[in-house]
């Protein structure tokens, strides 16, 4: 039976009823909104990839279901910008120190990732860097350092929360090119569960990256250092180094060490 209610409501307004019918069920099925709306299957699907895409829902056969890590779990990238705020300049800093004149530089989103690019802009003698990134607000930090960088951005599919681009044609540039360093962020770095992060289609993304990378350095403040989340990026074995704030716990960061991990506290 249609919902007449919202058989023409735009798109926003269907999706946002969608999430009311998965909070209330932990489960929606295809056939069974496009019916209630009056739309069909295919527009059904667009909407379910876009809630997924933005951490809303998790995609199944036949339909989705609740996120198991839901939006309100993750901070937007503005709202992320106070925490830890001066804990991120100072290991954008320590990042941008790393990098040299005529360096391939891959850059993930995050608003460490955003200081990072204002570090590598304000360092004036660099020139001739390369830096690529799947995160728009990088890129728009980067801009006013043409045309002492070049600045490639992957393309892909527009994620919210992080201004980020994801799968689908967001990995693809990553087979046809080297870096010689990786800067990439997480939401938890953990000695035994490796490398992780909140969203999966991130996860996915930032594991091409480090794929593409001679030297792959992870940037966390301290508040990640010991969490562990749903998407695995990496072990930490498969990273060079991570780099961390004044307020990251002695005891998951002597764990890491032992583990074999490079740990710059700044």
């Amino acid at each position: 039976m249609v919902d007449h209610e919202f058989a023409s409501a735009p798109a926003a307004v269907r999706r946002t009823r969608i999430l009311d019918l998965l909070s209330a069920g932990g489960f929606v099925r295809v056939t069974e909104l496009s019916a209630l709306f009056g739309v069909s299957e295919v527009t059904i699907r667009s909407d379910l990839d876009s809630l997924e895409a933005a951490g809303e829902l998790g995609r199944v056969h036949g339909g989705a279901v609740t996120a198991s890590s839901p939006r309100r779990t993750e901070p937007t990238f503005e709202e992320a910008l106070g925490s830890q705020r001066q804990e991120k300049l100072s290991i954008a800093r320590h990042a941008a120190s790393l990098v040299s004149p005529g360096d391939s530089v891959i850059v993930d989103v995050g608003t460490t990732a955003a200081a990072l690019a204002r570090a590598l802009v304000e360092r004036s003698e660099l020139h001739d860097v390369v830096v690529i990134t799947n995160g728009l607000k990088i890129a728009l930090e980067l801009e006013r350092a043409l045309p002492r960088f070049t600045v490639i951005v992957t393309g892909g599919t527009l994620r919210a929360l992080q201004h980020s681009l994801v799968n689908p044609l967001a990995d693809g540039l990553f087979d046809t090119l080297h870096a010689d360093i990786a800067f990439i962020g997480c939401n938890g770095v953990d000695a035994e569960r490796g490398i992780t992060n909140i969203n999966l289609p991130e996860a996915e993304v930032k594991r091409r990256m480090l794929g593409a990378a001679t030297r792959r350095i992870v940037l966390a403040d301290g508040s990640k250092i010991g969490q562990v989340h749903l998407g695995r990026v990496a072990e930490v074995s498969q990273v060079d180094g991570v780099i961390t704030g004044g307020s990251a716990r002695a005891k998951p960061l002597a764990e890491l060490r032992e583990a074999g991990l490079d740990v710059t506290r700044v």
